[in-house]
């Protein structure tokens, strides 16, 4: 009788979890690509909450809120680094390593991950799955994407492995203990790869502002995590994959996105140095203040990490470090902001209109119309979506209007650097904050695509034009 009992109900949770599944396979068919996504990223930071709320994970004696749970659970998924509570006194050892597995999910992207065990389970990576793999890392096509994929991974591993392996042994003088010095290795290594940026020390890593190795190193491993796949993937291939009967060629995005990415690394450094000459680098060598300026440059495009206090340094160069937060990474990379394909788009248009030409080019081709436009709507929407996250938060929080901006562009182009603001937040202020660096992460125009309906036709009438009056 018992065993006729417990087969009955083993059948029921069988039937109501295969009506579960049924129902989410109905509801995901019914989502785009881009939705579907979006729901994992959403699911991303549920789990990750969880994970952060557990007992084990937190100090004894420690008890961090929900809501700052949430925000330090949203803030590693977008891979931005602000934290409303002291991490490195707040969680314990285990919470740090799961942080760190939460970087790589936020920084490698949730589909890159959960392919990834696909292929090492050997199961079958099906057609809805690369369409969900091509989203996610904002490719064009289907071709070789697991094979990229696989590509990507090794790539990104490998780099913070060896930078985890030169860092660690480097620290050995500085902390107390071997394993002390390897852990600091791994979680920087991992932190600035993945351009996490959350702080688990209290000084980031100001103790090494005239560390030039350490700086140095720093600055690769977010160039590597910030500058995007596609960069890593051709170079790999042009460096290793030479093939003299068919010469190898940069694509036109790689192309675009490094230049722009190096020319904003070191123009961003330059113009720093310069503000900061008579101001914080006053008193400090010429060596010492083109490094520090250099590093403030490239942390601020996603990283975070800092080696100088950022409320000391003028408000102009504050706005600085603004614009080049709100410019953020590369596209198909482990930053946010509206990326530095979308400016170079932006710049490129601006010259077009004042030259009095028609079309864009760049490098020997043309852009196509659809790019400018969807350029032109991502930066147009991400400036007022900024703007009115200003507007709130300084009638919300007790701050000054430059906190405030600086707050603001650090969420939305997930770097993580703060003047102070960050654990002074009230709860409107938080949730601001927690939308913008989910925006931030996601991308503008994901968001915006988001709302669009799988099935809405498309207006195919076409209506008289008429000219009005601009500028």
């Amino acid at each position: 009788m018992q065993e006729e009992k417990k087969r009955l109900r083993r059948k029921r949770l069988y039937l109501e979890n295969k009506t579960i599944r049924n129902k989410i396979r109905i509801i995901l068919s019914r989502m785009t690509p881009v939705q579907i996504i979006i729901a994992y990223y959403f699911f991303a930071v549920t789990i990750s909450t969880i994970l952060l709320s557990l007992p084990f994970t937190q100090k004894p004696g420690v008890h961090v809120s929900f809501i700052d749970t949430l925000f330090l659970a949203a803030s590693s998924v977008s891979v931005t680094g602000l934290a409303t509570v002291d991490v490195g006194q707040a969680y314990s050892t285990a919470g740090i390593w799961i942080l760190m597995g939460i970087f790589q999910l936020g920084g490698l992207g949730v589909m890159m991950l959960s392919t990834f065990f696909y292929l090492i389970l050997r199961r079958k990576i099906g057609l809805k799955q690369r369409q969900l793999i091509m989203t996610d890392t904002n490719q064009y096509s289907m071709s070789g994407m697991v094979r990229m994929l696989r590509e990507i991974l090794f790539l990104i591993f490998g780099i913070e492995a060896v930078g985890a392996l030169v860092l660690g042994l480097y620290f050995i003088p500085f902390y107390p203990t071997f394993g002390e010095a390897m852990f600091q290795g791994i979680y920087n290594s991992v932190s600035l790869v993945t351009n996490a940026g959350v702080d688990i020390t209290g000084n980031s890593l100001m103790p090494f502002a005239n560390d030039y190795f350490v700086q140095f190193i720093a600055i690769l491993l977010i160039v590597a995590g910030g500058i995007g796949f596609p960069v890593l993937l051709e170079t790999r291939r042009f460096l290793f994959e030479k093939n003299s009967l068919y010469p190898f060629r940069f694509s036109l995005f790689v192309k675009v996105t490094t230049v722009t990415y190096i020319v904003l690394l070191i123009a961003g450094g330059l113009i720093i140095w310069l503000m900061e000459f008579n101001h914080f680098f006053k008193n400090a060598s010429l060596d010492q203040g083109f490094f520090n300026s250099m590093f403030l440059s490239a942390t601020s495009r996603s990283a975070g990490l800092q080696t100088i206090d950022s409320g000391a340094l003028t408000i102009p160069t504050l706005l600085v470090v603004s614009f080049l937060m709100f410019i953020g990474a590369s596209p198909s990379s482990v930053g946010g902001g509206i990326r530095t394909t979308t400016f170079a788009i932006v710049i490129l248009f601006l010259i077009s209109v004042i030259r009095g030409r028609n079309h864009i080019y760049v490098f020997g081709r043309e852009l196509y119309q659809e790019d400018v436009r969807k350029s032109l709507a991502v930066t147009l929407f991400a400036g007022i979506l900024c703007f009115a996250s200003i507007i709130i938060l300084a009638q919300t929080e007790q701050a000054t209007l430059i906190e405030i901006i600086f707050e603001v562009f650090s969420a939305f182009g997930t770097c993580g650097l703060s003047l102070g603001l960050t654990p002074n937040l009230s709860v409107t202020g938080k949730l601001i904050i927690i939308t913008l660096m989910f925006i931030g992460r996601v991308g503008i125009m994901y968001s915006m695509l988001s709302l669009r309906n799988k099935n809405e036709p498309k207006n195919a009438i076409r209506l008289p034009k008429e000219k009005i009056i601009t500028g």
